[in-house]
């Protein structure tokens, strides 16, 4: 992680940077929640869905965990400035890991429906490079979160896009499997269940990415076009 501010408490650095490590060991583990559940969706893999379903737990508890720790330094330290836009910035970001943990969950609940299911030719295509892209958009946003970069975080938002055109895609494809032949039905609702579940997964990919540079710049850009974005904050900090 990239260092942030340094105070003369050594213990006051060590809190902040101690939350900082939990939310990246959060991401870590929402991460390996995303993959494992769209292994257990390809190959019908009932055993590493369930698995992908009990350590939502494990998830649900390191937000607690942070949850916590952000509410003792703010009644303690009473940070201020970019100190406590720090701790805001994380407990924003939590619920958004928390909440992918939620999708991952769904995604696997949907593979193992799925695995009873007769499996089609394609072996769910539709969605794996879908799965692929916002695992990667997870990724590269927590990747920027740890080294607080604002232009990576940009860049990472931007992906919010193509992930919605995907996720328009495979919705045509599957209603058209539907339409063709009304057996796919079954199959076809659970797996339009698990491509909507990774388009929101990619929505909270970019909400994270909104933090960082509430974090960095000072603005709430949430609700804001990423060309507004760049134009208005880019270059220019908070002062």
């Amino acid at each position: 992680m990239e260092p942030i501010h340094t105070h003369i408490s050594r213990q006051y650095n060590t809190e902040l940077e101690e939350i900082r490590s939990l939310v990246l060991q959060m991401g870590g583990l929402v991460e390996q929640q995303i993959e494992q559940a769209m292994i257990a969706l390809v190959k019908g893999d009932v055993a590493l869905g369930e698995a992908v379903i009990m350590d939502d737990t494990k998830v649900n508890k390191l937000e607690v965990t942070i949850d916590e720790e952000c509410n003792q330094i703010i009644a303690r330290r009473q940070p201020a400035a970019s100190d406590l836009r720090l701790v805001v910035a994380v407990i924003k970001t939590i619920t958004d890991l928390e909440r992918i943990g939620d999708e991952a969950e769904k995604i696997a609940r949907m593979a193992v429906r799925l695995a009873g299911e007769e499996r089609p030719k394609n072996n769910y295509a539709e969605i794996q490079a879908m799965g692929q892209h916002v695992r990667q958009m997870v990724h590269d946003a927590l990747d920027a979160f740890a080294r607080v970069d604002v232009e990576a975080a940009l860049r990472v938002a931007r992906e919010d896009r193509k992930v919605d055109q995907k996720y328009e895609g495979v919705m045509r494809q599957l209603i058209t499997y539907m339409m063709e032949d009304p057996r796919t039905i079954s199959r076809v609702i659970n797996v339009i269940w698990a491509a909507r579940a990774l388009e929101r997964i990619g929505d909270h990919s970019r909400n994270i990415c909104e933090y960082i540079i509430y974090f960095v710049k000072g603005r709430d850009v949430r609700h804001t076009s990423l060309e507004q974005i760049e134009k208005e904050i880019m270059g220019r900090g908070p002062g």
